[in-house]
């Protein structure tokens, strides 16, 4: 645990770091300024060791009129994870390309951006289709994209099953004396 608190200390004395949370002695997450994020990418990637992208998800929070941004690196040497998050506007959902650092990157890019709507300028073929072939309207990972409606106007009305009492069903077709 001492490498990774080193790597998050060397994050905070160099960028600054707004939150930080211990998960488990080897997952650290910390919440860095958007612009401070791509510098602090390539910091861990470069510096501390921290080589292989994970992942790139997003969460809305719709009340507060943000999207969270999260970058998981793990660092090979020490098996390790640090988490780093960021927050963005819903309003004007726009962030920096991380394409450069690793190149699985675009990928995770655009489905940002079919799923929750977020914007990469400059990330590569961010604007094609990725999994929602010809889909319009509001992205289907926000929270305020209402389920129920969709289902309704897209698909025709189907019959549920019907319920059944367990017991009053075994006896019926099973145990029939």
């Amino acid at each position: 645990m001492k490498t990774i608190l080193n790597s998050v200390k060397n994050i905070e004395q160099i960028f600054g770091v707004l939150a930080k949370k211990i998960q488990r002695p080897d997952l650290i997450f910390i919440t860095v300024e958007k612009k401070q994020v791509l510098s602090v990418l390539s910091h861990l990637r470069d510096i501390e060791e921290y080589t292989h992208l994970v992942m790139i998800t997003a969460i809305d929070y719709l009340e507060q009129g943000k999207f969270q941004i999260l970058y998981l690196l793990h660092n090979y040497k020490n098996n390790t994870d640090l988490g780093v998050k960021t927050f963005i506007s819903r309003e004007d959902a726009h962030m920096y390309s991380a394409h450069h650092l690793w190149g699985q990157v675009a990928t995770y890019q655009r489905e940002l951006h079919e799923m929750f709507g977020i914007d990469f300028p400059g990330s590569p073929r961010v604007n094609e289709n990725f999994a929602l072939e010809g889909w319009e309207g509001i992205p289907p990972m926000r929270r305020d994209f209402d389920t129920l409606r969709y289902s309704q106007e897209t698909y025709n009305f189907r019959k549920g099953r019907a319920t059944n009492d367990p017991k009053k069903y075994m006896k019926k077709n099973l145990h029939k004396e």
